[in-house]
């Protein structure tokens, strides 16, 4: 079952210089799964995110033949309506918990606000499903960090908060960007099996943005690759190593490898051709 579907989406920036194109023309469906984003910094996953949620201020204009939840289309939706949908039903955890968390409220306050915006739960109701929704995460000493705030937690102990409170609205779509880059790898691994066990759990979409490949292949089920802001390539999370596309290709062969091991890595070599080229499928399962 689709629970959303993208078609033809662009944003656009005007500039001294002319317009310039961030998405160009980017299409893709999402259902009860992980599907990854991946691609150099500029590439556009990041903007794609945004863009499905309407995030994208003026002057940055949207476009696209349709983005559809559940077969509502959200560009006819007013930004009060978008307002209910976001959270609700699609949650976004951005980069960098830091900069997403208010420093001058407690951590618990600010879960409790991203639940009661999209209920009528009493104060001392939203408390215990704040402390629950820490629990979740694998949040010990949750009262504590309840009342903590941010600026008292570590990197890891940030994004799992973040992840909470999308979360705790119980949404029907996860949108993380990058949700892991600024975590040491053992810290990476446990905010990777709390955000795989939460979506399983909830039978939730997931769309996971990165510029980790490796990490991609072992966590999602389906991956974009994107160049240029377009999709140059979809494939199979299992069969990424197998992809064919030349930027992919390049993108691998650039990363080093304990098991295949090179005296000089390859320097990722670019052409204009990407650019405009359709988006073409490895394996199966292409979105």
């Amino acid at each position: 079952m689709s629970l959303l579907e993208v078609d033809n989406l662009h944003v656009q920036f005007p500039t001294r210089s002319g317009v310039f194109d961030a998405v160009r023309g980017v299409s893709f469906s999402l259902g009860q799964e992980r599907l990854g984003i991946v691609g150099e910094s500029g590439s556009g996953k990041s903007l794609t995110g945004r863009a499905v949620l309407r995030l994208i201020r003026p002057p940055g204009k949207v476009t696209a033949d349709r983005i559809t939840l559940e077969g509502k289309d959200l560009l006819t939706l007013s930004e009060r309506q978008m307002r209910k949908v976001r959270g609700q039903q699609i949650s976004m955890v951005m980069q960098d918990p830091k900069f997403s968390l208010n420093p001058v409220m407690r951590v618990g306050e600010q879960i409790v606000e991203a639940y009661t915006q999209h209920t009528r739960a009493s104060r001392r109701e939203a408390k215990a499903k704040a402390i629950d929704m820490l629990e979740a995460v694998s949040i010990r000493d949750s009262e504590r960090v309840y009342r903590a705030y941010p600026h008292e937690m570590s990197g890891g102990m940030g994004q799992r908060i973040m992840i909470a409170m999308m979360l705790i609205p119980n949404p029907k779509i996860l949108i993380a960007d990058e949700p892991t880059s600024a975590l040491d790898v053992s810290v990476q691994t446990q905010v990777l099996s709390i955000m795989d066990r939460l979506v399983q759990e909830r039978g939730m979409g997931l769309v996971f943005i990165s510029h980790d490949l490796n990490l991609v292949s072992a966590f999602c089920d389906r991956v974009l690759i994107m160049y240029g802001g377009r999709v140059v390539e979809t494939c199979r999370a299992d069969q990424l190593y197998n992809a064919t596309h030349p930027y992919t290709r390049g993108l691998l062969n650039s990363l080093p490898r304990l098991d295949s091991p090179v005296e000089r890595l390859q320097v990722l070599q670019r052409e204009d051709a990407w650019m405009d080229s359709d988006q073409t499928s490895a394996g199966t399962g292409s979105a």
